[in-house]
């Protein structure tokens, strides 16, 4: 996901995005544990993708604290 695509949501749909790659990642670590999954890039991605958008929360925090 870039991060012009996650600056155009709102933040309920942010927050949404998170519980379903929080839900995500654990199945995939999940499968990882076990042998099933070789795929580690699609993990590294979705941490990414999960550090962006706590990155534009806060950024929005902090914009709504000075105002």
């Amino acid at each position: 996901m870039k991060g012009q695509k996650v600056r155009d949501l709102d933040e309920a749909e942010l927050r949404q995005q998170l519980r379903e790659m929080d839900e995500q990642m654990f199945r995939l670590q999940f499968q990882m544990s076990i042998g099933q999954m070789e795929g580690l890039k699609k993990v590294r991605a979705m941490r990414r993708d999960r550090a962006r958008i706590y990155t534009i929360l806060r950024e929005r925090e902090l914009a709504a604290e000075k105002k």
